[in-house]
């Protein structure tokens, strides 16, 4: 057995001389344990809310987007882009073509995204789980072309669900002069339908901006006939998404640009990983200031235990053996309170998804969720283990080796 550990073990359960020495190691141990604690329920929040906007993405984007890496448009039949539907792996290809438009309704007007895109879209992503309305998802029947906005789209637009007039797109023309005579000779004019539905995605990215329609539509509208501004793709169940990613880029070469959902919303998700850091450092500086009441309980219990010491010496204990008793003593400290503060970590965690305790908002139906969502990661609560024994370590060390050359 290792001898210093054993004494260290006596010395931290055993009773002391001095009561103060044992209510100071247990407030050592509580505050580590409440730190600890702390970490694990703000980083599985961060994790929570990481979640949640990734679930809300995941009903517009798709699982794969491959776009030009240089300028809006590719022709829709490049090789390239032939290959990549034709993967086994591949389950539905929609062709997108997107770009800036003014919508006009009545004296409203806006300036919004609009987005066409092929008839199988609705098998490409989630889109008729997110539509409000009292319609159908369509984008085109008889002749016509309908257009579905964002929620936010209609808010500012006055539209409603289903609006009554059609609403007047217009697009600059790609070719020719401007003439200042007569400026809307300029632009491209034509009109959607409703077709009774909205979409919320509850991200303003898309609801503030997006129109969805047609990609006949769109192609007609910004003159781009026989292109595409990207081919989004959807992968068979149970496909290696890693191993697919890879080939459709060795495919692709550096003429396209192929991204996840997560790259779709890099900017997004860098954000929520800088403020998930910022917190993890913040919170880490705490823990520490908690772990300096280790070294009062060390400093007091060296003190107590000069007697022992003396003891130890003339049984052959040397010096190195004695400061490992001390720094033994502060590692288990810090492992007991780092066993418990993620034990109530993960009890609050689990008691705030399954009751929500702690709600965002009194309003019923102001927020997306009504409860701060909580998603717990192995890597993070090993994350912080290790993160707790090494700021224990590194607050006891020198403290320890100090005292024990003063007073041993």
């Amino acid at each position: 057995m290792n001898f210093p550990f054993y004494i260290a073990r006596r010395y931290l359960f055993s009773k002391k001389s001095t009561h103060a020495i044992n209510i100071i190691s247990g407030v050592s141990v509580v505050g580590v344990a409440v730190a600890t604690m702390a970490l694990v329920v703000t980083l599985s929040v961060f994790n929570g809310f990481h979640d949640l906007v990734a679930s809300l993405f995941t009903a517009f984007d798709p699982q794969l987007k491959v776009a030009p890496a240089v300028g809006k448009t590719a022709p829709a039949d490049d090789p390239a882009l032939t290959r990549i539907r034709q993967l086994p792996e591949v389950e539905v290809a929609t062709e997108t073509m997107e770009d800036m438009a003014l919508a006009v309704y009545g004296e409203r007007q806006a300036m919004v995204t609009v987005k066409g895109v092929a008839d199988n879209f609705d098998s490409l992503t989630h889109i008729r789980e997110i539509l409000v309305g009292d319609g159908e998802y369509g984008l085109h029947a008889g002749g016509l072309s309908y257009g579905i906005p964002g929620i936010r789209v209609a808010e500012a637009l006055g539209t409603g669900y289903r609006y009554r007039e059609p609403l007047k797109i217009y697009a600059p023309k790609r070719e020719g002069q401007l003439n200042m005579a007569n400026p809307t000779d300029g632009f491209v004019e034509d009109e959607l339908y409703s077709p009774g539905v909205l979409f919320s995605v509850q991200q303003a990215k898309y609801d503030k901006n997006y129109i969805l329609t047609s990609i006949d539509f769109a192609r007609r509208l910004f003159g781009q006939q026989g292109m595409v501004s990207a081919l989004e793709l959807r992968l068979r169940p149970g496909s290696d998404f890693d191993a697919v990613k890879r080939e459709v880029k060795e495919i692709a070469g550096g003429r396209f640009t192929v991204k996840d959902r997560f790259e779709q919303q890099e900017d997004t998700f860098r954000i929520m990983k800088i403020e998930k850091l910022i917190a993890y450092i913040f919170l880490t500086f705490i823990l520490a200031v908690a772990c300096f009441n280790i070294i009062g309980s060390l400093s007091m219990l060296i003190i107590d235990k000069k007697a022992d010491v003396a003891t130890l010496r003339n049984l052959g204990a040397t010096d190195s053996q004695i400061t490992r008793i001390f720094l033994f003593e502060g590692r288990m400290i810090s492992a007991i309170g780092a066993v418990l503060g993620i034990a109530a970590g993960l009890l609050l965690c689990w008691l705030q998804q399954q009751y929500g305790l702690v709600g965002l908002g009194r309003s019923s139906g102001s927020f997306i969720v009504d409860a701060y969502p909580v998603s717990v990661h192995p890597e993070d609560v090993a994350l912080i283990f290790v993160t707790v024994l090494a700021v224990g370590f590194m607050a006891v060390w020198y403290p320890v080796r100090y005292f024990a050359r003063r007073l041993l």
